[in-house]
């Protein structure tokens, strides 16, 4: 499997980028290295940086918009800062492709409604899929990979669930758009993280993970397999059965955790799943779900326990 860790891990504890690419490089897994953008590249001179990512390679770049587009990011009803997250949108995929990377993460953090009779769903719908297709066509080398949340920042996403991910996907209809799952957000949604994983890998539109574990009433952010084992043992089953062949990024928030240790505490756990689906063999878990029934599931669940 290719890894990846937050970056934020290590600078919002007064670390830097070159500090956490440091920490990753000597770290037992990480492959690959995942940039916010503008934040974790403005300022930088992109040779040094391309020299200290070595020999690691840069999987792609996550859009955030943060503070000035509260009130939308590609549904702004400024339309000049619709432009400007458009535009930002379109020089974080220059900036990947210099770096190497092939993957732009689109969050729609501020697209969505507080209060009812606030935002017009269909014109700000039709917004979303206009400005997405803008970026599609603009870098057809990329892949533009729409990450859902139910709610955070705003108490209703416009785009809140594995289906809705799927539906946009659709409409926006270009081969270079599909969706990265998030699990913690799955939960969130009460979405069973699998069957959004199924569909998507099903289509071809899975072009990226952020694995975690939660609670599902909030971003927990937690260690991979904490909580929720036989989802998570599902969900790397699942990833085995469509031939994932992409990034899998921890995206866990290590607050009192040492940020080292605790990226590797995720490592460890996937690669433990990833060993007991493995030994059980893909083909053998697929006739135990092909019997549709609860009691041969709970007995895999128990065997993977062993």
């Amino acid at each position: 499997m290719n890894y990846a860790g937050r970056f934020n891990s290590f600078i919002f504890k007064g670390e830097n980028v070159f500090d956490a690419i440091e920490a990753y490089k000597n770290m037992d897994g990480i492959t690959h290295l995942e940039f916010n953008y503008p934040e974790h590249i403005e300022g930088y001179d992109f040779e040094e940086l391309k020299a200290a990512i070595a020999p690691l390679k840069v999987n792609g770049l996550a859009v955030r918009w943060r503070k000035d587009f509260l009130d939308g990011n590609f549904t702004n009803p400024n339309n000049s800062l619709r432009e400007r997250a458009i535009q930002m949108s379109k020089d974080a995929c220059d900036v990947c492709r210099e770096l190497g990377g092939s993957v732009i993460t689109l969050w729609f953090e501020n697209d969505g409604f507080d209060y009812p009779f606030q935002i017009d769903y269909e014109k700000d719908w039709k917004l979303l899929v206009e400005g997405l297709r803008e970026v599609a066509d603009y870098a057809p080398d990329m892949k533009i990979s729409i990450e859902y949340k139910p709610f955070e920042e705003r108490n209703f996403a416009l785009v809140d669930s594995a289906g809705m991910t799927l539906y946009l996907v659709n409409e926006v209809d270009r081969d270079n758009v599909g969706c990265t799952l998030d699990y913690c957000h799955m939960l969130m949604k009460h979405d069973n993280p699998s069957f959004g994983l199924a569909l998507a890998a099903s289509k071809g539109k899975l072009f990226g993970l952020h694995m975690n574990d939660g609670y599902g009433v909030q971003d927990s952010g937690l260690i991979f397999g904490s909580l929720s084992f036989a989802q998570s043992a599902e969900f790397v089953y699942y990833l085995e059965k469509y031939n994932y062949d992409g990034v899998v990024f921890f995206d866990t928030f290590p607050i009192r955790e040492e940020s080292k240790a605790e990226c590797q505490a995720n490592i460890d756990a996937f690669e433990l799943i990833k060993a007991k689906i493995d030994k059980q063999g893909v083909d053998n878990i697929t006739e135990v779900v092909s019997k549709h029934d609860g009691i041969s599931a709970q007995g895999l669940i128990l065997d993977l326990l062993r």
